[in-house]
């Protein structure tokens, strides 16, 4: 089995695309190759493939990343189940998970993230508890963004090695991560890496 992101940029006219498309691509590049693995395509919208269990990981790692800048914000569908045939380019690929990626990803409307599987009783667990924790990452400001999106980046390194790292306080990471709910949301991650093991 893998992993297919299927994804765009919310507002992204609103804001030059020199902006976030370099954070983009930098994100995308931390887990695959450009072509094989990802690709953006239209301007605003991208493709990932990537391992089951880091698909989560990397969702909220691109949305931490987008929503550091300000008004910005992407929706994903991911999808999980097997590859027919691999491609030079990700977004000529086939299998399972293309379609349950994109299909989901069409699917969304008010929520902007949503998984996927073959599965439907796993289906249901994963769309609760990602829309609970959509209520708080969909609030994310550009400055939790930014901590959150570092964190991720930076997962060995302690609090006050973040806050030296981006020229703030620990006290500002602290509380950054807390109104982000990142705890929580790492939770969610765990649980998701568990349960996706068990299918």
């Amino acid at each position: 089995m893998i992993a297919v992101i299927t994804g765009d940029v919310i507002n992204s006219r609103k804001s030059p695309s020199a902006l976030w498309q370099d954070s983009l691509k930098g994100v995308l590049a931390e887990y695959g190759m450009n072509g094989p693995d990802w690709e953006l395509y239209r301007g605003d919208s991208f493709q990932l493939k990537i391992e089951v269990n880091e698909a989560l990981l990397a969702a909220i790692h691109i949305k931490a990343s987008v929503k550091r800048h300000s008004g910005l914000d992407v929706r994903m569908g991911i999808g999980i189940g097997s590859e027919d045939s691999k491609a030079d380019r990700v977004t000529s690929a086939t299998g399972q998970a293309y379609v349950l990626s994109g299909t989901c990803f069409d699917g969304l409307k008010k929520q902007t993230m949503a998984i996927a599987t073959p599965h439907e009783f796993l289906n249901e667990i994963l769309d609760v508890m990602l829309s609970l924790a959509l209520l708080t990452m969909d609030t994310w400001s550009d400055t939790v963004a930014a901590v959150i999106c570092k964190v991720i980046e930076h997962p060995q390194k302690k609090q006050a090695t973040i806050a030296t790292l981006m020229g703030k306080s620990q006290s500002n990471i602290s509380e950054a991560l807390k109104r982000g709910g990142f705890e929580e949301v790492r939770k969610l991650e765990q649980f998701y890496r568990k349960q996706i093991s068990l299918v």
